[in-house]
C-alpha cells in the first residue's frame, strides 16, 4: 500500500517496518524530502500496511511484491524488561532474518538498515564504539546482537546491510512511559497545580539526549554510502539525568529540588552511555538539536 504522500512518479522506494514509531515518522519525512516513495508496515495498520515483521510469510510476500530500493527495520519494543523477551525475539531477531532472507531472494540490490542500540556493547563507561565486544546484559540486547550478526552474515553473501547502534533519542512523539517524557509532563502538571512529587532513581546516570530527527538524518547518510556499514550513532555528548530534570523544571519556572525525590531503587542498565561519534562524524553528520532545544521541542509538542 502506497502512502498518500507518495506517488507513482517516484523512482526510489522505501519500505519501513515500524513506520508509526517516532523513528519511522522522522525517516519518512526525510524520504519525502529526498523524493523517495514510502511504504510503511505497522501492526496497527491504519493508513499503513497492517502486518507483523515476525511473520515470515507476510514479510516475504510484501518484500517480493514491492521490491524496494531501501528496507528499514525499526520495529521493536525498546525495553530491556525480561517480560518482553519473547516479543523482542519475535520483532528483532526473527524479524531481522525474515527481512534479510526475503531481500536476498527477491530484491538483492536493496539497501537494508537494521536498528540497533548502544546498549549492545560491553563498556566501562568509556565512549561506545562498534569495535567493542557485544554484551549479554538483557534479552533485548541478546536479540539485538543476533540481528547484528545476521547482518554481517548476509553482508558476506553480497547484501548491503547496515546496522546503526543508536544512542538515546527522543522527540515530541514519545509516550509518557519513557523517562524523559515522564519528567517533562510531571513538571508541567506541577506548574499547573498538581501536588504530586516526582520520584527519580539514579539521577546521576549519564546518557545522551538526542533528537530523533537528527538520528534519522544520520541513518539516511549511512544507507546512501558504501564505506561504513556499522556505526554507533550518537552525539558523544553526555548529561546526567538530573540535568534534564533541572531544564524541564526551569522551563516552567520551578526549582526542581522542591518537587523531586531522589532514590537509589533497583539497578540502572548503565552508569554512563555515550557514543564515540568519530565514525558517524566521518559521514558528515553532526546533531543540530542540543539538550535544552530538545526539551523545548518536546514541551511545545512540535
Amino acid at each position: 500500500m502506497e502512502t498518500a504522500s507518495s506517488g507513482s512518479d517516484y523512482e526510489a522506494r522505501a519500505l519501513i517496518f515500524g513506520v508509526t514509531g517516532q523513528d519511522g515518522y522522522y525517516l519518512r519525512q526525510i524520504c519525502a524530502r529526498e523524493g523517495v516513495a514510502v511504504y510503511g508496515v505497522s501492526r496497527s495498520g491504519g493508513d499503513w500496511i497492517k502486518g507483523d515483521v515476525g511473520d515470515c510469510n507476510f514479510v516475504r510476500t510484501i518484500i517480493r511484491r514491492l521490491r524496494c530500493s531501501y528496507v528499514f527495520h525499526l520495529a521493536a519494543n525498546s525495553t530491556t524488561r525480561v517480560e518482553a523477551i519473547f516479543e523482542n525475539h519475535a520483532a528483532i531477531a526473527s524479524g531481522t532474518i525474515n527481512i534479510l532472507e526475503s531481500c536476498r531472494e527477491y530484491c538483492p540490490g536493496a539497501r537494508v538498515f537494521l536498528s540497533g542500540s548502544a546498549l549492545q556493547f560491553e563498556s566501562d563507561g568509556s565512549p561506545v564504539s562498534d569495535s567493542m565486544p557485544f554484551a549479554a546484559s538483557s534479552g533485548y540486547v541478546v536479540a539485538r546482537n543476533y540481528s547484528a550478526l545476521a547482518a554481517r552474515y548476509y553482508r558476506s553473501l553480497g547484501l548491503r546491510t547496515y546496522v546503526g547502534y543508536l544512542c538515546h533519542h527522543d522527540s515530541p512523539l514519545r509516550a509518557e512511559r519513557h523517562l524523559n517524557v515522564r519528567i517533562l509532563r510531571a513538571a508541567q502538571r506541577i506548574r499547573a497545580g498538581s501536588r504530586e512529587r516526582l520520584i527519580i532513581d539514579y539521577p546521576h546516570v549519564i546518557k545522551e539526549f538526542n533528537f530523533a530527527g537528527d538520528i534519522m538524518e544520520a541513518v539516511w547518510l549511512m544507507v546512501n554510502q558504501d564505506r561504513v556499514f556499522e556505526s554507533v550513532i550518537g552525539s558523544g555528548i553526555g548529561h546526567p539525568i538530573v540535568d534534564w530534570v533541572r531544564i524541564c523544571f526551569e522551563q516552567v519556572g520551578l526549582d526542581w529540588k522542591e518537587h523531586v525525590d531522589i532514590t537509589d531503587r533497583g539497578r540502572p542498565d548503565f552508569e554512563r552511555l555515550v557514543a564515540d561519534p568519530s565514525v558517524v562524524h566521518s559521514l558528515g553528520w553532526r546533531p543540530q538539536v542540543d539538550i535544552r532545544e530538545l526539551a523545548e521541542l518536546m514541551a511545545a509538542g512540535t
